[in-house]
C-alpha cells in the first residue's frame, strides 16, 4: 500500500471508495490541482489552468453519473499575479462551469507562493454509478483514445510544445454517454490515475480480475490524467452500448473481461 492510500485508509466510512461521497441522492467531490505538481504555468494560459481545474473536478460527477450543479473554489494565489492573469483565471473557471451547467457560489481566496486550487463539486443523482458491481463474466471498456496524455506530458518536461487541443489542456468529458447509458452500465470510474492503476481500484472493490482480450502497451495503460471512462457491464447489454455509444460520438474500447484471478498493476505509483 503506497502512502496516498494508507492516509485515506485511516478514514474508513461507508462514503469513500468512489470518484465522490454519495449521501443520499446528492454526491460531494473534490479535487486538488497544484502548481508544480500537476502544472506549469509555463505550460498553460491562466484560462487553460482554471479550465482544467475545473473539468477536473466535474469529471468524477460525471463518472457517477450525477449532474454537477455547484462549485466552490479555493484559489491561493502567488503575489505576483496580475489583475489580467486573475481574470483570465476566473473566466477559465466560468466557462469550463457553465458548459457543464455548474453554478460557482463561493469558496476562499489567499496569498500563496505559487498557484494552487482545489474545487469541491456538488452533484444530484437519480441513478448514481459506482465502483462496486463488477461480477464473474462482465466485460471490461474504456472510451476514446489513451496514451496522448503523458506523451504530451513528456514534450512539455522537454521544453516542447502541445496543441491547444491536447487532453492534457483541454478535458473533453464523456457526460452523455454516461448519463444515456447507465442503467447497462455494473460499474463505472474516470481514469485519473491511469489505466492500469484505476483497474486495480476496481479489482479490489469488486474482488475479480481482468482477462484481456490483447496485451495493453504500458503507453497507454500507464498514461493518467487522460479523464476517459471506465466501466463494466454485461454481455447482454453489449449491442445497446454500443448503440449509445454511436448516438453520443463516444468511442469504445472493449478490452477483457472479469475472472476470478489476482490482478498486478504494472504501473509505478507516480502521478503520471
Amino acid at each position: 500500500m503506497n502512502l496516498e492510500n494508507y492516509f485515506i485508509s485511516q478514514f474508513k466510512n461507508s462514503h469513500i471508495g468512489d470518484d465522490g461521497a454519495l449521501i443520499n441522492d446528492t454526491v460531494y467531490s473534490k479535487d486538488a490541482f497544484f502548481e508544480d505538481i500537476h502544472f506549469k504555468t509555463a505550460w498553460m494560459s491562466y484560462y487553460q489552468i482554471a479550465a482544467k481545474a475545473m473539468a477536473v473536478n466535474i469529471s468524477d460527477a460525471v463518472a457517477m453519473n450525477a449532474k454537477p450543479r455547484y462549485a466552490l473554489l479555493s484559489v491561493a494565489m502567488p503575489s505576483s499575479i496580475t489583475k489580467s492573469q486573475a481574470r483570465e483565471l476566473a473566466n477559465g473557471f466560468k466557462d469550463s462551469a457553465s458548459t457543464y451547467g455548474v453554478e460557482i457560489i463561493g469558496g476562499d481566496t489567499i496569498a500563496n507562493v505559487k498557484l494552487d486550487i482545489t474545487v469541491t463539486i456538488i452533484s444530484k443523482t437519480t441513478k448514481p454509478l459506482r465502483r462496486k458491481g463488477l461480477k464473474k463474466g462482465h466485460l471490461i471498456a474504456y472510451s476514446g483514445e489513451l496514451g496522448r496524455s503523458a506523451k504530451d506530458l513528456k514534450k512539455l518536461m522537454n521544453l516542447g510544445k502541445i496543441h491547444k487541443k491536447s487532453k492534457f489542456v483541454d478535458i473533453k468529458l464523456r457526460d452523455k454517454f454516461i448519463s444515456n447509458s447507465a442503467r447497462f452500465l455494473s460499474c463505472g470510474m474516470d481514469i485519473s490515475d491511469g489505466l492500469f492503476s484505476d483497474l486495480g481500484k476496481l479489482s479490489s472493490i469488486n474482488r475479480v480480475g481482468f482477462k484481456f482480450y490483447k496485451k495493453i502497451p504500458k503507453s497507454i495503460g500507464c498514461s493518467g490524467e487522460e479523464y476517459e471512462m471506465l466501466f463494466g457491464f454485461d454481455k447482454r447489454y453489449k449491442k445497446a452500448l454500443l448503440q449509445r455509444a454511436k448516438l453520443s460520438r463516444t468511442p469504445i474500447n472493449i478490452i477483457g473481461e472479469c475472472v476470478r484471478k489476482n490482478y498486478k498493476n504494472m504501473c509505478k505509483a507516480h502521478h503520471f
